[in-house]
């Protein structure tokens, strides 16, 4: 797939979702940040992903993180790829700094209705439409649910920043403001507003999030502006805002975007990268998420690929166990599960929502015995392979039971495996990893030259 709407593995700890980007655990002090293609508009998430978005706004913040670390120290660690980065661990401060130049969009619509005072800043009368105020201004908002205008005043009242932490944001946000504004004038660009967002590392502010980037910030070319200032079309996203309003029906915005708004807002975002790095980025790849799987894999960030035990109970754990270990002999992640088919089978959409549609290669080995359901249940929803390994108490339980993981019913592929380390070879070599596929021949052909060898002495 030439996208990526979502990062989906059970090797990693989701902490965080957004309307565009997520946040996995790597450990107490560092998390990656994954900006995947999603676009959000007027508070929604639109079905369609916009290609390539996402490489665009992580590798800007990255270049933009580089550009402004005299300024203010920030949490970029590293690119992992040119979805994701690696950032510290930062205390969020739930406050957007949104710092205007231009009187324009929702301030510009709320002057025009006789509104002067936004976030505490009293603007001058007799403004017009895309106006450059006099100083840039800073108009925070809270991040709640829905932001909301707020003076510095309240910000410290009600709790949400202490003043000193508030006076550095500020100051740093025009000083941020004023960088930005120069140096994308260079390149022909104004920039009209933007926001930025700051967490605690040690107790100092450090700049979080992005910064700059068409999805935090409002962009004009300068040559439009000269032109017509009043109605300069915007070089970000505004383009599929313009699109929503459009096609507004009965007060609903279309949740969808045809093929070519999502091409042009492609075009658009890559080029705004182009105009501010002067670089090209290379196109979208057919396979966005193999390339998120093998920069993960070069990072070490996660293992080739997964066998998950899932069992129908707790007691089943040591039988588990056995197999677990020769799966993590070859490098291979593992998990423990528990699910029972009969007792909470409600959960195992649940369970393989993480499995279907996981980015590396993954295999199942459900652990049930007598009337085994589990691992039919399992088979019938999994998009990736089952293979049973009952734990059978002796013999004459297993002639009783076997039955019950043979007999699959039909469109339940899952196969059958009655030895632990035989059930974990299996899985591991449905993997179809070509360098475990290299480790099996040389294990074979040593079986094969210690028998050869043993024939010889005997003989």
């Amino acid at each position: 797939m030439t996208i990526l709407a979502n990062l989906v593995t059970p090797q990693l700890e989701k902490i965080h979702s957004g309307k565009v980007r997520e946040s996995f655990r790597i450990d107490p002090l560092h998390r990656l940040i994954v900006a995947t293609d999603r676009i959000s508009s007027f508070d929604n998430v639109l079905k369609t992903p916009v290609p390539g978005k996402g490489a665009v706004l992580n590798s800007l913040a990255a270049f933009w993180f580089g550009k402004t670390k005299h300024i203010i120290d920030n949490h970029f660690v590293k690119l992992i790829d040119p979805n994701i980065s690696l950032v510290r661990e930062a205390q969020p401060i739930k406050v957007e700094m949104i710092v205007r130049g231009y009187l324009t969009g929702s301030a510009w619509r709320g002057y025009a209705k006789g509104k002067r005072v936004f976030s505490g800043v009293t603007v001058p009368d007799g403004m017009s439409k895309n106006q450059p105020f006099p100083e840039p201004i800073v108009t925070p908002t809270t991040k709640e649910e829905s932001d909301r205008e707020i003076s510095p005043k309240e910000l410290v009242e009600e709790g949400w920043v202490q003043a000193d932490i508030y006076e550095q944001m500020e100051a740093v946000s025009l000083k941020l403001f004023a960088f930005g504004s120069q140096f994308l004038k260079e390149r022909g660009i104004i920039l009209v507003d933007t926001k930025f967002e700051f967490g605690l590392i040690d107790g100092k502010p450090v700049l979080i999030d992005e910064i700059f980037t068409p999805d935090s910030s409002r962009f004009w070319a300068a040559e439009d502006y000269e032109k017509d200032a009043q109605n300069v079309e915007q070089m970000d996203k505004e383009f599929v805002r313009a699109y929503l309003m459009a096609h507004k029906k009965d007060g609903q915005y279309p949740d969808t975007l045809p093929p070519e708004i999502v091409k042009e807002t492609t075009h658009r975002y890559r080029k705004i990268y182009e105009l501010i790095t002067g670089e090209t980025l290379p196109p979208p790849e057919e396979d966005v998420q193999h390339r998120v799987y093998l920069n993960l894999l070069k990072h070490g960030l996660i293992k080739p690929g997964f066998v998950a035990f899932v069992m129908g109970s707790p007691s089943d754990l040591e039988h588990a166990k056995k197999m677990q270990k020769t799966v993590e002999d070859y490098g291979i992640y593992s998990e423990l599960r528990v699910v029972s088919a009969h007792k909470n089978g409600e959960r195992i959409p649940e369970l393989l929502a993480n499995y279907n549609l996981s980015i590396e290669p993954g295999a199942i080995i459900a652990i049930a015995g007598r009337s085994n359901g589990l691992g039919g249940a399992l088979a019938a929803n999994a998009a990736i392979p089952v293979i049973n390994c009952p734990p059978f108490k002796d013999k004459i339980d297993m002639m009783v039971n076997l039955n019950s993981s043979l007999m699959m019913p039909s469109n339940t592929p899952a196969a059958t495996v009655i030895d632990p380390k035989n059930a974990a070879l299996a899985a591991l070599r449905s993997l179809n990893l070509p360098w475990l596929r290299a480790r099996f021949q040389e294990e074979i052909d040593r079986m094969k030259e210690e028998l050869r060898h043993a024939d010889e002495q005997l003989r």
